[in-house]
Order: structure tokens, then sequence, then C-alpha cells
């Protein structure tokens, strides 16, 4: 949610998809993370509220790093 600085929503996708992910448009209890850029919005608060992990744009790219 919000804006990524290194990687077009598109490419986010493809990338969370290429390990396996699934991209939703909200959150709920069943999210594991939310990666979270400039500006997040409703949906950032929303997963705080529900404890779910918030992942930087920086630690989401390091999960794509061996």
């Amino acid at each position: 949610t919000g804006t990524l600085s290194n990687l077009s929503r598109d490419e986010a996708k493809k990338r969370i998809k290429s390990l396996g992910g699934h991209v939703v448009g909200s959150v709920s209890l069943s999210t594991h993370f939310l990666v979270a850029g400039e500006n997040p919005g409703s949906k950032y608060d929303n997963a705080k509220r529900l404890g779910i992990r918030i992942l930087t744009e920086e630690e989401f790219l390091k999960m794509f790093t061996p």
C-alpha cells in the first residue's frame, strides 16, 4: 500500500507471486504481510490494528536476495 520508490505495483505483484504469495486488495486477519510505501493510508492503519507484520519496501526487496 502506498507508493513504492523502486518498483511499480505490477512488478511488486509479480515478485510476490514468484514466491508463491497471493496479492489481495484488502487487509484481513488472513493477511500475512503488508508492504508499505509512502503515504500508505487506511490499509496500513488496518494492518497495525490487526497486528499484521508491516514491511518497508527495503525489507520486501531483501526477501528476493539470497
